[in-house]
């Protein structure tokens, strides 16, 4: 067992970076440290608790020069889209604006006889294991709202990027935060696992694989901890008859392939209806056309590499079965010279696909995207429901009821109308089926990080 964590830059597949894996003991003394913490934590104005995690969120945003760049080095994310700041400042407002009225207690009777509330209580110590690909905004989903609860937090970042977690940390405590209430680890799976069957932890949220969602599973059961669940998505798009065209092409396209394909909630798969299948093909086929795969560090990139070869190889491995079943690749090799076979990757659009393929069934979390075309919304439907996924879908239409009825029978968390791959903070973020359970942000997302406490008070 390694006692390193390396991040392996997919740039040029050098060590970027890394870091010693904390001993059992050395992550107990963590754990301990931020239980010892939490109830002064908690017991402060929760005024006083979300004008430090804005000043954290600030001082993030001051660092975000060395951000964008580390981005680049660890996960491949062109600079010229400026790393994640907006969505991190975006989401943590927002969760800080609604805090006061997501937790005010509920009062069912003050009488003079009774009184009857509930009241949120934070759970304590949350641990959170965050992804690569948005390494920021899904960090600061459960981190911001969990501080401002009361929560004390522990966070784990992915190792393809390991920088994230401990540059959260420095700007929070830099800002003000207790050091003992927001800590950075670094672990290997086994002391992961052991801590949380020992019930190290009060709440827990995990966002990556549904591998890594079956670990946290089996690892928590029978403690009766917590468990907040992200996992894969094979998200879908809908174009009907009476689609703004041009925009849900531009929409879905970049949904597809930004970010080299690597966004929880991208566009995988495209129905369309027949009557502008053909030009939405031809239109989608000339925006991939004119991506620039390269160097993330430079400007003129728009598809850096994906984040590890391995993550490469299952996308090409997807690709290749699929054409040998009998689709058709629309976007010529010849004009992405810079695919290397390694961590760099060509877009790809697929047509003649259908769901006995892998690139239509298996999440694939890579720059291509296969486009079916239907002759109904009936069809649409059935194919988009046909999968193990349920995170969001995107329908695109004129008519909001017609949107909303076919909303009312998709198997996903999230609906999408003229849209897609966005996080709104005033909903829950949250998904059905493989995809896991649970939900960030909104109201509910402070309720998943809280519990109920009733006070039932006799006065006579």
């Amino acid at each position: 067992m390694t006692n390193v964590i390396k991040c392996i830059s997919p740039v040029d597949g050098s060590v970027y970076v890394e870091r010693p894996i904390a001993t059992s003991g050395e992550a107990k003394a963590i754990v301990d440290k931020a239980h010892a913490a939490q109830k002064e934590w908690a017991a402060r104005p929760m005024a006083d608790r979300i004008k430090l995690v804005e000043a954290g969120v600030k001082r993030l945003g001051e660092m975000n020069d060395d951000v964008v760049v580390e981005l680049a080095h660890m996960m491949g994310r062109p600079v010229r889209y400026g790393g994640e700041f907006g969505g991190v400042n975006d989401r943590a407002a927002y969760m800080g604006s609604i805090a006061e009225e997501a937790l005010k207690p509920i009062i069912v009777e003050e009488s003079d006889a009774f009184e009857r509330r509930i009241v949120r209580e934070a759970h304590g110590v949350v641990l959170v294991i965050a992804p690569w690909n948005y390494p920021y905004m899904t960090a600061i989903n459960t981190v911001a709202p969990a501080l401002i609860a009361g929560n004390t937090v522990i966070i784990k970042h992915a190792s393809q990027t390991v920088l994230v977690g401990e540059r959260l940390v420095k700007a929070f405590v830099e800002a003000g935060v207790p050091a003992d209430v927001f800590q950075n680890i670094f672990l290997d799976h086994d002391t992961t696992s052991s801590l949380i069957a020992a019930r190290s932890f009060d709440f827990i949220n995990f966002t990556g694989s549904v591998g890594g969602g079956q670990a946290m599973e089996k690892a928590a059961a029978g403690t009766f901890v917590p468990v907040g669940l992200e996992l894969g998505g094979k998200d879908p798009g809908y174009v009907m008859d009476d689609a703004n065209l041009d925009a849900a092409v531009e929409t879905l396209i970049d949904g597809a392939m930004f970010n080299a394909g690597q966004c929880c909630c991208g566009i995988e798969r495209i129905y369309v209806i027949e009557s502008l299948y053909d030009a939405f093909v031809e239109k989608a086929v000339k925006i991939v056309s004119g991506y620039k795969l390269g160097n993330p560090l430079k400007e003129e990139t728009t598809i850096g590499p994906m984040a590890h070869k391995r993550f490469a190889a299952e996308v090409r491995n997807q690709i290749s079965e699929a054409i040998s079943d009998g689709a058709t690749p629309m976007i010529d090799a010849a004009l992405f010279p810079e695919d290397d076979g390694g961590a760099y990757l060509a877009p790809q659009i697929l047509t003649n696909v259908n769901h006995s393929m892998r690139v239509m069934r298996d999440e694939s979390f890579g720059p291509v995207v296969g486009i079916m075309k239907v002759k109904d919304d009936a069809e649409a439907l059935e194919l988009m429901n046909d999968c193990e996924f349920g995170l969001t879908a995107s329908i695109w239409t004129q008519d909001a009821s017609r949107a909303a009825a076919m909303g009312a029978q998709l198997e996903v968390g999230t609906v999408f109308m003229n849209r897609a791959d966005y996080v709104d903070p005033g909903l829950c973020w949250t998904g059905c089926k493989a995809t896991g359970r649970g939900g960030a942000l909104s109201v509910i997302g402070f309720h998943n990080l809280t519990r109920p406490k009733s006070y039932h008070l006799k006065k006579a």
